[in-house]
């Protein structure tokens, strides 16, 4: 199997790499500011929980409305108008004095233009590469996306604590228009799909949707991702558990960046490991991913706080499983718009256990919260395990 090396000489690659790379620190930057904007000005851990919740709830409309763009038109062509969008939209937010509903309104705009920008990454993806390089391509696209979330959400603390949080959602304005700019100038130009859909966006869905739900595979892989909308919650509270520890907008980028450094950590030892042992382990780690967060109930201090987000996020590495099974399991004509139909489960997923904890958290303390959301989210992640498992034999019965 071709090494990293091997993926550093492909020229389109690099490009979409760095392109990625590059925007993902940007969004944390802008996901930090607007934490601690909201925070400062309401004192609220609802509504902050609220603010951090619309950066993932878009997708229940973005997901399956705009995702089947990757499919309709040229790939490069729709990475490169999201991201000016986004450029655009982010360099109004970051107009002094603008009212919380507009900020919100416009954050949602932001997050409705990365559908589409999403998908067709993730279905351009298998073709830039071939098929035996694909795994380790988006193990190493995955995990330094992780490494660039913990630079951004550190970064991001430091730099909101210095200069305000306008001029770090510019600079993630610029990070969308570098990210437009390598992808313009160096990916190959792809026409659409062989075999395009010329029907009417309706019936794309509900085609998109029978492929998702009428597979019990690929019905169970979704089921693990949307895990992370238990364990995530301890992020979206990020800024009212610090200051519960007696701490600042630097431990606030601190509990943010554990969680993405661990799960980079897993997700470096799961590419290296073998793809059939590793689907046997993916499981139990989306179960550990949210047991590691029980001992918050004990109300830890900061270093076991991110010791425990820490090791949670090592645990939620097997979402880099559930990802490359999932892609490559549908075909490239309808993979924008299935791709868009698992990020929609997934992020509402996440987006209302974020607001959910974010409601909790009005009446109980922050970490009985996160705890209790860990507690759930260890039963719904063994239901899925067992649809996995299920699913898995049974395949293996029929391949027989």
């Amino acid at each position: 199997m071709p090494g990293y090396r091997g993926l550093a000489r492909d020229r389109e690659f690099r490009a979409l790499f760095v392109a990625h790379v590059v925007s993902v620190a940007g969004d944390q930057f802008a996901r930090v500011a607007l934490t601690v904007h909201v925070y400062d000005r309401t004192a609220s851990a609802g509504l902050t929980a609220l603010t951090y919740a619309l950066t993932f709830l878009p997708d229940l409309l973005g997901g399956p409305l705009l995702s089947g763009l990757a499919d309709r038109f040229a790939r490069r062509g729709v990475m490169v108008a999201a991201d000016l969008v986004r450029a655009a939209l982010l360099l109004v937010m970051a107009v002094p004095g603008l009212p919380l509903w507009v900020l919100a309104a416009l954050l949602v705009a932001v997050q409705l233009a990365g559908a589409p920008h999403g998908a067709a990454r993730a279905a351009v993806l298998p073709t830039i590469l071939p098929d035996e390089r694909y795994p380790l391509a988006q193990a190493a696209l995955n995990t330094v996306t992780q490494l660039a979330q913990v630079a951004g959400f550190l970064g991001g603390g430091v730099l909101v604590a210095t200069l305000g949080p306008s001029p770090v959602l510019v600079a993630d304005a610029a990070t969308f228009a570098v990210s437009a700019l390598l992808v313009a100038v160096f990916l190959l130009h792809r026409p659409p799909p062989a075999h395009p859909h010329v029907r009417a966006w309706p019936a794309d869905l509900v085609g998109g949707a029978r492929l998702v739900w009428g597979d019990r595979r690929l019905r169970a892989l979704v089921a693990l991702a949307c895990v992370s909308g238990f364990y995530i919650t301890a992020e979206a509270l990020a800024a009212p558990l610090a200051s519960g520890l007696g701490a600042g907008p630097a431990a606030v980028g601190a509990i943010l960046g554990v969680v993405s450094a661990g799960t980079a950590a897993g997700m470096v030892v799961l590419a290296r490991v073998p793809a059939e042992r590793g689907l046997r382990w993916m499981p139990v780690l989306a179960v550990t991913s949210c047991a590691v967060l029980l001992p918050m109930a004990l109300q830890p201090g900061l270093l076991w706080t991110l010791v425990l987000l820490g090791l949670s996020g090592a645990a939620s590495g097997y979402q880099l499983l559930a990802n490359t099974t999932f892609v490559r399991s549908v075909p490239d004509a309808t993979r924008g718009q299935a791709f868009g139909l698992a990020v929609t489960a997934l992020r509402v997923s996440q987006g209302l256990g974020i607001a959910a904890a974010g409601a909790a958290a009005q009446a109980w303390p922050v970490h009985h919260v996160v705890a209790a959301v860990a507690g759930v989210g260890v039963l719904a992640a063994a239901g899925a395990a067992r649809d996995w498992t299920q699913a898995c034999k049974q395949a293996e019965q029929a391949s027989r």
